[in-house]
């Protein structure tokens, strides 16, 4: 029971860290309806720039300033050249302006910060701690905890602030916002620079636990089944999906990997996702789409 407790909380650590990538998806999907593919080539840029910068000789919170205000203004860049140019667009035609920035952010990120794996150290250490007969790794309790207070102030800053009671307007109605007042255009802005600053912190945690490299984008798969899992538009939902994901890849990989022959840990996410398309499409807190006909 002992080993069980320990691979279940284990998994639910890992669970914080991919709710935190999947938030930087729930900002800007909840606030403008794109889906940013390009959100994972931003982890792999904020990590770059940070490594890159303590390498040259800053500190680290100077780098971290450096690197956050430059993930901001990427952002900001993004939305004003990019997608607002294609406002009233199809939705695949926004996924697809994305998915080509997502490749122009690493190649760049790559030609100019080098392509090789830089090692990250934030001064955590990889220790385990005892809880009785558990035993859990300190990096990923320190990790989960800085991941877990961002998410908690992050959805209290989207759901109890004007900021965040003006993104629910513009998402149920564009038009009938602007028609009261609500800036858009700021309010974009501030968005697509907090998805900028989500990145940079989950760029330094990913990077710091398996090497800054080009393989950090791809954590932004294993996003996907949390946001299917927890629904598009929803903060507490990536929390929630994220918790799911990270408990039932460690405990598949444990008790259906040596039965299946292999790891299932790359693979069962997806099948979790597919049983809630299935019985639930639009996620566990999503919201259901209402069209009249």
């Amino acid at each position: 029971m002992s080993f069980f407790v320990e691979t279940l909380v284990g998994g639910l650590l890992a669970g914080v860290m991919y709710s935190l990538v999947a938030i930087g998806f729930v900002l800007i999907y909840k606030a403008s309806g794109v889906f940013n593919f390009a959100q994972g080539a931003m982890v792999l840029c904020a990590a770059l720039t940070f490594v890159t910068l303590t390498e040259n000789g800053l500190s680290f919170w100077l780098a971290f300033l450096v690197s956050l205000a430059i993930m901001i203004m990427i952002g900001i860049a993004v939305e004003r050249l990019v997608l607002r140019p294609l406002v009233n667009q199809p939705q695949i035609t926004l996924f697809m302006a994305t998915l080509g920035l997502s490749f122009v952010i690493e190649g760049l990120s790559q030609i100019i910060m080098g392509a090789s794996v830089h090692e990250l150290d934030l001064g955590i250490l990889d220790v385990p701690v005892e809880f009785g007969p558990i035993q859990l790794s300190q990096f990923d309790l320190v990790a989960a905890a800085t991941a877990g207070l961002l998410v908690a102030v992050l959805s209290l800053l989207f759901s109890k602030t004007r900021i965040g009671i003006s993104l629910r307007a513009i998402a149920d109605d564009p038009q009938a916002a602007l028609s009261v007042g609500i800036r858009l255009q700021v309010l974009m802005r501030i968005v697509w620079g907090v998805a900028g600053f989500v990145a940079l912190v989950a760029g330094l945690l990913w990077g710091a636990r398996q090497g800054v490299q080009f393989s950090l984008t791809f954590v932004v798969l294993k996003a996907l089944p949390v946001l299917i899992i927890g629904g598009f538009t929803s903060i507490a939902g990536a929390i929630v999906g994220g918790l799911i994901v990270g408990a039932g890849d460690s405990l598949a990989e444990i008790y259906l990997g040596p039965l299946l022959g292999g790891s299932v840990s790359t693979w069962f996410a997806y099948v979790l996702a597919v049983v809630f398309l299935l019985a639930r499409p639009a996620g566990l807190f999503g919201e259901r789409a209402i069209e009249r006909v």
